[in-house]
Protein backbone atom coordinates (compact mmCIF):
# COMPACT_ATOMS: atom_id res chain seq x y z
CA UNK A 1 0.00 0.00 0.00
CA UNK A 2 0.85 3.42 -0.89
CA UNK A 3 2.09 6.07 1.84
CA UNK A 4 -1.04 7.91 0.55
CA UNK A 5 -3.25 5.30 0.32
CA UNK A 6 -2.09 4.24 3.88
CA UNK A 7 -2.68 8.02 4.66
CA UNK A 8 -6.54 8.06 3.72
CA UNK A 9 -7.10 4.58 5.05
CA UNK A 10 -6.12 5.83 8.54
CA UNK A 11 -7.89 8.62 7.75
CA UNK A 12 -11.29 6.81 7.04
CA UNK A 13 -10.63 4.53 10.07
CA UNK A 14 -9.78 7.22 12.57
CA UNK A 15 -13.75 8.57 11.67
CA UNK A 16 -15.34 5.12 11.18
CA UNK A 17 -14.07 3.21 14.25
CA UNK A 18 -15.40 6.19 16.81
CA UNK A 19 -18.37 6.42 14.95
CA UNK A 20 -19.03 2.39 15.50
CA UNK A 21 -17.97 3.17 19.29
CA UNK A 22 -20.98 5.49 19.50
CA UNK A 23 -23.00 3.51 17.61
CA UNK A 24 -22.40 0.57 19.73
CA UNK A 25 -23.26 2.67 22.19
CA UNK A 26 -26.61 3.40 21.51
CA UNK A 27 -27.00 0.19 20.65
CA UNK A 28 -26.66 -0.49 24.48
CA UNK A 29 -28.34 2.31 25.72
CA UNK A 30 -31.67 2.37 23.42
CA UNK A 31 -34.41 0.24 23.36
CA UNK A 32 -37.60 -0.45 24.80
CA UNK A 33 -36.82 -0.69 27.88
CA UNK A 34 -34.84 2.12 29.65
CA UNK A 35 -30.88 1.05 30.67
CA UNK A 36 -28.35 2.63 32.35
CA UNK A 37 -24.41 1.29 30.99
CA UNK A 38 -22.95 3.11 33.97
CA UNK A 39 -25.60 0.95 36.32
CA UNK A 40 -25.11 -2.14 34.50
CA UNK A 41 -21.14 -2.02 34.29
CA UNK A 42 -21.43 -1.67 38.06
CA UNK A 43 -23.64 -4.82 38.33
CA UNK A 44 -27.14 -3.04 39.33
CA UNK A 45 -29.83 -5.25 38.30
CA UNK A 46 -31.71 -5.55 35.99
CA UNK A 47 -29.63 -3.01 33.91
CA UNK A 48 -26.58 -5.71 33.80
CA UNK A 49 -28.80 -8.32 32.54
CA UNK A 50 -30.89 -6.16 29.90
CA UNK A 51 -27.05 -4.36 28.65
CA UNK A 52 -25.18 -7.49 28.70
CA UNK A 53 -27.02 -10.25 27.95
CA UNK A 54 -29.43 -8.85 25.60
CA UNK A 55 -28.69 -6.19 24.09
CA UNK A 56 -24.59 -6.78 23.90
CA UNK A 57 -25.13 -10.05 21.80
CA UNK A 58 -27.28 -7.88 19.14
CA UNK A 59 -24.95 -5.43 18.76
CA UNK A 60 -21.93 -7.74 17.97
CA UNK A 61 -23.98 -9.85 15.27
CA UNK A 62 -25.11 -6.85 14.00
CA UNK A 63 -21.81 -5.48 13.73
CA UNK A 64 -20.75 -8.75 12.46
CA UNK A 65 -23.20 -8.67 9.68
CA UNK A 66 -22.78 -5.35 8.40
CA UNK A 67 -19.54 -5.82 8.17
CA UNK A 68 -20.12 -8.86 6.17
CA UNK A 69 -22.82 -7.22 3.94
CA UNK A 70 -21.07 -4.56 3.21
CA UNK A 71 -17.37 -5.73 2.42
CA UNK A 72 -19.47 -8.36 -0.21
CA UNK A 73 -20.97 -5.46 -1.94
CA UNK A 74 -18.14 -3.68 -2.12
CA UNK A 75 -16.05 -6.18 -3.78
CA UNK A 76 -19.13 -7.41 -6.30
CA UNK A 77 -18.87 -3.88 -7.43
CA UNK A 78 -15.27 -3.87 -8.16
CA UNK A 79 -15.65 -7.14 -9.97
CA UNK A 80 -18.63 -6.21 -11.51
CA UNK A 81 -17.99 -2.51 -12.49
CA UNK A 82 -21.31 -1.77 -11.85
CA UNK A 83 -22.45 0.67 -9.38
CA UNK A 84 -25.77 -1.23 -8.43
CA UNK A 85 -24.20 -4.74 -7.77
CA UNK A 86 -24.91 -5.87 -4.00
CA UNK A 87 -25.27 -9.02 -2.51
CA UNK A 88 -28.84 -9.35 -2.53
CA UNK A 89 -29.55 -7.78 -6.61
CA UNK A 90 -26.28 -10.54 -7.40
CA UNK A 91 -28.62 -13.62 -5.82
CA UNK A 92 -25.97 -14.55 -2.99
CA UNK A 93 -29.02 -13.66 -0.09
CA UNK A 94 -31.42 -15.72 -2.32
CA UNK A 95 -29.14 -18.53 -2.64
CA UNK A 96 -27.89 -18.38 1.27
CA UNK A 97 -31.74 -18.14 2.02
CA UNK A 98 -32.86 -21.27 -0.02
CA UNK A 99 -30.21 -23.04 1.88
CA UNK A 100 -31.52 -21.70 5.22
CA UNK A 101 -34.95 -22.77 4.28
CA UNK A 102 -33.63 -26.18 3.10
CA UNK A 103 -32.05 -26.66 6.64
CA UNK A 104 -34.93 -25.99 8.18
CA UNK A 105 -37.69 -27.81 5.98
CA UNK A 106 -35.10 -31.31 5.94
CA UNK A 107 -35.08 -31.00 9.88
CA UNK A 108 -35.45 -34.55 11.29
CA UNK A 109 -34.90 -36.56 7.84
CA UNK A 110 -31.88 -38.44 7.09
CA UNK A 111 -30.33 -35.15 5.49
CA UNK A 112 -30.93 -32.89 8.14
CA UNK A 113 -29.15 -35.29 10.22
CA UNK A 114 -26.32 -35.21 8.26
CA UNK A 115 -26.45 -31.41 7.87
CA UNK A 116 -26.16 -31.35 11.28
CA UNK A 117 -23.60 -33.88 11.55
CA UNK A 118 -20.99 -31.72 9.06
CA UNK A 119 -22.34 -28.67 10.79
CA UNK A 120 -21.12 -29.21 14.37
CA UNK A 121 -17.86 -30.69 13.12
CA UNK A 122 -17.34 -27.32 11.38
CA UNK A 123 -18.38 -25.43 14.55
CA UNK A 124 -21.30 -23.63 12.69
CA UNK A 125 -25.19 -23.99 12.75
CA UNK A 126 -27.03 -26.52 10.21
CA UNK A 127 -28.94 -23.38 8.76
CA UNK A 128 -25.36 -21.68 8.48
CA UNK A 129 -23.74 -24.36 7.09
CA UNK A 130 -26.48 -24.51 4.09
CA UNK A 131 -26.95 -20.57 3.77
CA UNK A 132 -23.22 -20.76 2.78
CA UNK A 133 -23.25 -23.22 0.66
CA UNK A 134 -26.59 -22.21 -0.82
CA UNK A 135 -24.29 -18.17 -1.68
CA UNK A 136 -21.81 -20.36 -2.91
CA UNK A 137 -23.93 -22.28 -5.62
CA UNK A 138 -26.09 -19.49 -6.41
CA UNK A 139 -22.75 -17.39 -7.01
CA UNK A 140 -20.85 -20.21 -9.41
CA UNK A 141 -24.90 -20.27 -11.59
CA UNK A 142 -24.80 -16.75 -12.16
CA UNK A 143 -21.09 -16.40 -13.14
CA UNK A 144 -21.49 -19.48 -15.06
CA UNK A 145 -24.87 -17.89 -16.89
CA UNK A 146 -23.01 -14.37 -17.01
CA UNK A 147 -20.35 -15.37 -19.12
CA UNK A 148 -20.46 -14.86 -22.85
CA UNK A 149 -17.12 -15.92 -25.35
CA UNK A 150 -15.24 -16.75 -22.62
CA UNK A 151 -16.08 -13.83 -20.36
CA UNK A 152 -17.82 -12.55 -17.54
CA UNK A 153 -20.19 -9.75 -18.93
CA UNK A 154 -21.20 -7.80 -15.87
CA UNK A 155 -24.54 -6.66 -16.86
CA UNK A 156 -25.84 -9.95 -17.96
CA UNK A 157 -24.95 -11.01 -14.59
CA UNK A 158 -26.67 -8.66 -12.78
CA UNK A 159 -29.58 -9.56 -15.15
CA UNK A 160 -29.23 -13.36 -14.16
CA UNK A 161 -28.82 -12.27 -10.94
CA UNK A 162 -31.77 -10.49 -10.60
CA UNK A 163 -34.29 -13.56 -12.47
CA UNK A 164 -31.98 -15.83 -9.82
CA UNK A 165 -33.61 -13.76 -6.60
CA UNK A 166 -36.79 -13.88 -8.20
CA UNK A 167 -36.81 -17.84 -8.45
CA UNK A 168 -35.07 -18.28 -4.62
CA UNK A 169 -38.36 -15.96 -3.26
CA UNK A 170 -40.91 -18.47 -5.35
CA UNK A 171 -39.23 -21.02 -4.15
CA UNK A 172 -38.81 -20.39 -0.53
CA UNK A 173 -42.34 -19.15 -0.35
CA UNK A 174 -43.49 -22.58 -1.85
CA UNK A 175 -41.44 -24.14 0.97
CA UNK A 176 -43.28 -22.31 3.20
CA UNK A 177 -46.52 -23.81 1.96
CA UNK A 178 -45.57 -27.02 2.87
CA UNK A 179 -43.79 -26.75 6.24
CA UNK A 180 -44.88 -26.99 9.74
CA UNK A 181 -46.48 -23.47 11.20
CA UNK A 182 -43.34 -23.28 13.00
CA UNK A 183 -40.62 -24.05 10.72
CA UNK A 184 -42.55 -21.42 8.79
CA UNK A 185 -42.52 -19.01 11.33
CA UNK A 186 -38.52 -19.36 11.17
CA UNK A 187 -38.17 -19.07 7.80
CA UNK A 188 -39.94 -15.77 7.50
CA UNK A 189 -38.11 -14.14 10.23
CA UNK A 190 -34.81 -14.69 8.03
CA UNK A 191 -37.13 -13.30 4.84
CA UNK A 192 -37.90 -10.24 6.85
CA UNK A 193 -34.30 -10.14 8.47
CA UNK A 194 -34.10 -10.32 11.94
CA UNK A 195 -31.76 -10.36 14.28
CA UNK A 196 -31.96 -12.19 17.83
CA UNK A 197 -30.08 -13.33 20.48
CA UNK A 198 -27.12 -15.42 19.90
CA UNK A 199 -24.97 -17.37 22.63
CA UNK A 200 -21.23 -16.64 22.21
CA UNK A 201 -20.13 -19.71 20.37
CA UNK A 202 -22.65 -18.69 17.69
CA UNK A 203 -21.38 -14.72 17.89
CA UNK A 204 -17.70 -16.29 17.73
CA UNK A 205 -18.32 -18.87 14.44
CA UNK A 206 -20.14 -15.59 12.92
CA UNK A 207 -17.11 -13.71 13.24
CA UNK A 208 -14.84 -15.87 12.05
CA UNK A 209 -17.24 -16.52 9.03
CA UNK A 210 -17.06 -12.95 8.69
CA UNK A 211 -12.89 -11.95 9.37
CA UNK A 212 -11.72 -14.66 7.35
CA UNK A 213 -13.68 -13.69 3.86
CA UNK A 214 -12.98 -10.26 4.90
CA UNK A 215 -9.10 -10.86 5.20
CA UNK A 216 -8.98 -12.49 2.11
CA UNK A 217 -10.93 -9.44 -0.13
CA UNK A 218 -8.66 -6.62 1.83
CA UNK A 219 -5.51 -9.05 0.49
CA UNK A 220 -6.98 -9.01 -2.90
CA UNK A 221 -7.77 -5.30 -2.87
CA UNK A 222 -4.57 -4.01 -5.23
CA UNK A 223 -6.04 -6.86 -7.92
CA UNK A 224 -9.52 -5.49 -7.67
CA UNK A 225 -8.80 -1.86 -7.93
CA UNK A 226 -7.37 -3.36 -11.88
CA UNK A 227 -10.09 -5.39 -12.48
CA UNK A 228 -12.06 -2.10 -11.87
CA UNK A 229 -10.17 -0.72 -15.27
CA UNK A 230 -11.37 -3.90 -16.95
CA UNK A 231 -10.32 -7.64 -17.54
CA UNK A 232 -7.96 -7.16 -20.29
CA UNK A 233 -5.89 -4.24 -18.81
CA UNK A 234 -5.27 -6.61 -15.60
CA UNK A 235 -4.84 -9.67 -17.59
CA UNK A 236 -2.09 -7.28 -19.53
CA UNK A 237 -0.09 -6.01 -15.84
CA UNK A 238 -0.48 -10.18 -15.00
CA UNK A 239 -2.94 -10.66 -12.95
CA UNK A 240 -4.81 -14.03 -12.84
CA UNK A 241 -8.51 -12.57 -13.47
CA UNK A 242 -10.25 -15.86 -13.38
CA UNK A 243 -8.25 -16.64 -10.17
CA UNK A 244 -8.94 -13.64 -8.16
CA UNK A 245 -12.44 -13.31 -9.40
CA UNK A 246 -13.52 -17.04 -7.96
CA UNK A 247 -11.48 -16.44 -4.64
CA UNK A 248 -13.59 -13.18 -4.21
CA UNK A 249 -16.68 -14.67 -4.95
CA UNK A 250 -16.13 -17.78 -2.96
CA UNK A 251 -15.00 -15.27 -0.14
CA UNK A 252 -17.88 -13.13 -0.75
CA UNK A 253 -20.31 -16.01 -0.70
CA UNK A 254 -19.11 -17.14 2.98
CA UNK A 255 -19.64 -13.79 4.13
CA UNK A 256 -22.97 -13.55 2.64
CA UNK A 257 -24.22 -16.93 3.38
CA UNK A 258 -23.30 -17.08 7.16
CA UNK A 259 -25.09 -13.11 7.49
CA UNK A 260 -28.04 -14.19 6.01
CA UNK A 261 -28.39 -17.52 8.48
CA UNK A 262 -28.07 -15.73 11.27
CA UNK A 263 -30.73 -12.62 10.34
CA UNK A 264 -32.19 -13.00 7.17
CA UNK A 265 -32.40 -11.25 4.08
CA UNK A 266 -31.24 -7.46 5.07
CA UNK A 267 -30.86 -5.33 2.04
CA UNK A 268 -29.46 -2.25 1.12
CA UNK A 269 -26.68 -2.49 3.70
CA UNK A 270 -24.36 -4.11 0.92
CA UNK A 271 -25.86 -1.23 -1.17
CA UNK A 272 -25.71 2.26 0.47
CA UNK A 273 -22.75 1.83 2.50
CA UNK A 274 -19.71 0.73 -0.17
CA UNK A 275 -21.32 4.45 -2.13
CA UNK A 276 -21.21 6.47 1.05
CA UNK A 277 -17.63 5.35 2.07
CA UNK A 278 -16.66 5.73 -2.24
CA UNK A 279 -17.84 9.32 -2.08
CA UNK A 280 -15.58 10.41 0.79
CA UNK A 281 -12.17 8.63 0.68
CA UNK A 282 -12.41 7.68 -2.96
CA UNK A 283 -12.07 4.69 -5.15
CA UNK A 284 -8.92 2.98 -4.17
CA UNK A 285 -10.45 -0.94 -2.72
CA UNK A 286 -7.20 -0.83 -0.56
CA UNK A 287 -9.13 2.01 1.38
CA UNK A 288 -12.59 1.27 0.42
CA UNK A 289 -13.02 -2.34 1.81
CA UNK A 290 -11.77 -1.89 5.32
CA UNK A 291 -13.55 1.67 5.43
CA UNK A 292 -16.57 -0.07 4.34
CA UNK A 293 -16.71 -3.61 6.77
CA UNK A 294 -16.42 -0.88 9.77
CA UNK A 295 -19.07 1.46 8.17
CA UNK A 296 -21.52 -1.29 7.46
CA UNK A 297 -21.02 -2.76 11.57
CA UNK A 298 -22.02 0.90 12.67
CA UNK A 299 -24.74 1.16 9.95
CA UNK A 300 -26.87 -2.05 10.92
CA UNK A 301 -25.83 -1.51 14.50
CA UNK A 302 -27.69 2.18 14.22
CA UNK A 303 -30.44 0.49 12.67
CA UNK A 304 -31.13 -2.31 14.99
CA UNK A 305 -31.15 0.23 18.20
CA UNK A 306 -33.72 2.41 15.82
CA UNK A 307 -35.98 -1.09 15.42
CA UNK A 308 -35.51 -1.65 18.74
CA UNK A 309 -36.56 2.05 19.80
CA UNK A 310 -39.58 1.90 17.51
CA UNK A 311 -41.39 -0.82 20.08
CA UNK A 312 -41.83 1.97 22.93
CA UNK A 313 -44.13 4.05 19.91
CA UNK A 314 -45.61 1.38 17.88
CA UNK A 315 -45.65 -1.74 20.39
CA UNK A 316 -43.78 -4.07 18.67
CA UNK A 317 -40.50 -4.35 17.25
CA UNK A 318 -40.21 -3.94 13.63
CA UNK A 319 -38.36 -6.45 11.46
CA UNK A 320 -34.15 -4.31 11.09
CA UNK A 321 -34.60 -5.62 7.08
CA UNK A 322 -37.67 -2.85 7.28
CA UNK A 323 -35.91 -0.12 9.21
CA UNK A 324 -32.63 -0.61 6.18
CA UNK A 325 -34.81 -0.57 3.63
CA UNK A 326 -36.92 2.50 5.01
CA UNK A 327 -33.54 4.34 5.50
CA UNK A 328 -31.06 3.21 2.61
CA UNK A 329 -33.50 3.92 0.16
CA UNK A 330 -33.79 7.45 0.52
CA UNK A 331 -29.76 7.67 1.35
CA UNK A 332 -28.58 5.88 -1.53
CA UNK A 333 -31.40 7.79 -3.65
CA UNK A 334 -28.95 10.84 -2.14
CA UNK A 335 -25.61 9.49 -2.84
CA UNK A 336 -26.12 8.93 -6.57
CA UNK A 337 -27.68 12.56 -6.83
CA UNK A 338 -24.38 13.61 -5.11
CA UNK A 339 -22.34 11.52 -7.68
CA UNK A 340 -24.02 12.91 -10.65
Amino acid sequence: MTRSAAARAALALAVLVPLLVLAALAGLSLGAGNASIANALRGVEPDATLVFRLRLPRVLLAAEVGAALSIAGATLQALLRNPLADPFVFGLSGGAAIGAALAVAAGGTVVGTATVAAASWAGLLPAQLSAVLGALAAALLVVALGRSRGQLRPERALLVGVVFNSFASALVLSLEAILAPEKTQAVLLWLSGTLGYETGPVLSAAAVSVLLPALVLTALAGRLNLLALGEEGAAALGIDVEATRLICFIASSAAVGAAVALTGLVGFVGLVVPHAVRLFVGPDHRVVLPASAVGGAAFLVLADAAARLLFRGLGAEPPVGAVTAVVGAPLFVFLLRRRA
